[in-house]
């Protein structure tokens, strides 16, 4: 493993910002000082660039097992390390679902074979896997998943003495999407009798709206607060739903947190019109009034963490009519470029991407050694540049799947290296060497 010296970077961690020399040696950042002379096997002028701690993306679907024609391990942690993201967290809705502990396993045994980035998986609940959940190991995987509401195969849980035994029980951290499929499913009715099958995009909130959002979230919330539950809520999506976290306790004192992701605090539904199915997610990205509260929410701690949600799709599935186009979007190589276009517009500071997308999700998850920029830390690091402006297009979008709903938008900032458990994997635009990512392990 090549030692690495970063020279004359203004680092970005923890409230801070200062300039300094980082040494790294055998996966680790040995040492910050004003001036490192430590001879190193590479060296990186860093003068004018910005260092932040690689982003931890909590929430990813890389679709690997079996729908690896809309993306897979290899393709995917590309996509991320070229967008400064250097660990995740897959969901466990692939093909099979993962309901089992050896499902799981699989899928870990797969990205040490494949992933650039460093990993870990959700366990998946079901309504009759129970005890396969309880197995789970609190050290070595990073939560369990709960569909509650918007159904995956059988992922949906709607069974009450099962949620009831899950949050009791549960070993560890539980991540759940929350949408009420009662009431979407009375709006979808409502639409179909009205409209027939021609329902367009730009109904997908009214759909899914934030009724359905706030019954199953606060239900969530609900059964947390009763049991005592490690919870986490993922994909804020409207105003309403802010009420239920609080703000004013610290981080890691806190039993219930939230996720907001990047396209809830970009777009709103006056993108519909231009963006049409691109921008279908579930839940649905709603107004600006809701897209300005979730921003707010960020800024004042009642959202914790900023993740992508990556789901890419086929642009031939995401081309059929609304009924038929799946829900989800390719986000992990533009989400950082984003955030920063953000800092550019004065509405985030370069320490709360810091804070948002590395500091957080490494005190939500308890992931051991990494999210921060200290001596004795994983050396997962991410150089930006602030000022090189690009323009996203088909030829360099990283993703299986070809597309992006941030093509032909520009940003001003671009990520020039990305440092992976101490790797040099991605600089200039380029992979520059195929070391895979680890094993995510966690402080519990």
């Amino acid at each position: 493993m090549a030692s690495i010296l970063i020279k004359s970077a203004t680092i970005v961690n923890e409230g801070k910002q200062y300039t300094a020399d980082i040494l790294v040696r055998n996966g680790f950042i040995e040492k910050i000082a004003a001036s490192i002379d430590t001879a190193a096997d590479q060296e990186i002028n860093a003068e004018g660039l910005y260092l932040l701690p690689g982003c931890i993306d909590d929430q990813v679907h890389f679709r690997e097992p079996g729908l690896t024609y809309k993306g897979d391990l290899a393709s995917e942690s590309l996509a991320a390390v070229a967008g400064g993201i250097t660990s995740f967290m897959e969901m466990p809705n692939t093909v099979p679902n993962t309901l089992t502990q050896e499902l799981l396993e699989n899928k870990y045994q797969l990205a040490a074979q494949k992933s650039l980035a460093n990993y870990s998986f959700y366990m998946g609940v079901s309504n009759d896997n129970l005890e396969e959940v309880l197995k789970t190991d609190r050290q070595n995987v990073c939560g369990v998943k709960v569909f509650m509401g918007s159904s995956t195969g059988n992922m949906l849980v709607d069974n009450p003495k099962t949620l009831e035994r899950l949050f009791a029980e549960s070993p560890m951290l539980i991540a759940a999407h929350c949408e009420d499929e009662a009431t979407i499913k009375s709006n979808l009715n409502h639409y179909k009798q009205l409209l027939g099958e021609n329902i367009p995009v730009k109904l997908h909130p009214k759909i899914r709206n934030g009724e359905a959002c706030y019954l199953s979230s606060s239900m969530a919330v609900e059964l947390a607060k009763k049991n005592g539950t490690r919870l986490h809520v993922l994909h804020i999506s409207t105003a309403k739903e802010v009420s239920l976290f609080q703000s004013e306790i610290p981080l890691a004192a806190k039993k219930i947190t939230a996720e907001a992701c990047v396209h809830h605090l970009w777009f709103s539904d006056e993108d519909y019109e231009q963006k049409g199915n691109q921008i279908k997610w579930n839940p649905a990205i709603k107004t600006t009034t809701d897209r300005n509260a979730i921003v707010q929410a960020v800024l004042d701690g009642h959202i914790d963490v900023i993740a992508t949600d990556h789901a890419p799709h086929t642009s031939e599935e995401k081309a059929k009519p609304y009924l038929e186009a799946p829900s989800g979007g390719p986000l992990v190589q533009h989400a950082l470029p984003a955030l920063l276009e953000m800092v550019h517009q004065k509405k985030l500071s370069l320490e709360q991407v810091a804070e948002k997308m590395a500091h957080n999700p490494a005190i939500c998850f308890q992931v051991e050694k990494r999210g921060f920029i200290r001596e004795g830390f994983w050396a997962d690091l991410v150089l930006v540049d602030l000022n090189s402006p690009w323009k996203v297009s088909k030829e360099n979008i990283l993703y299986k799947c070809g597309w992006s709903p941030f093509e032909g938008q520009n940003f001003n900032s671009k990520i020039t290296h990305t440092i992976v458990s101490g790797n040099l994997i991605w600089a200039d635009g380029k992979l520059q060497n195929n070391q895979m990512g680890r094993r995510l392990s966690f402080v519990r």
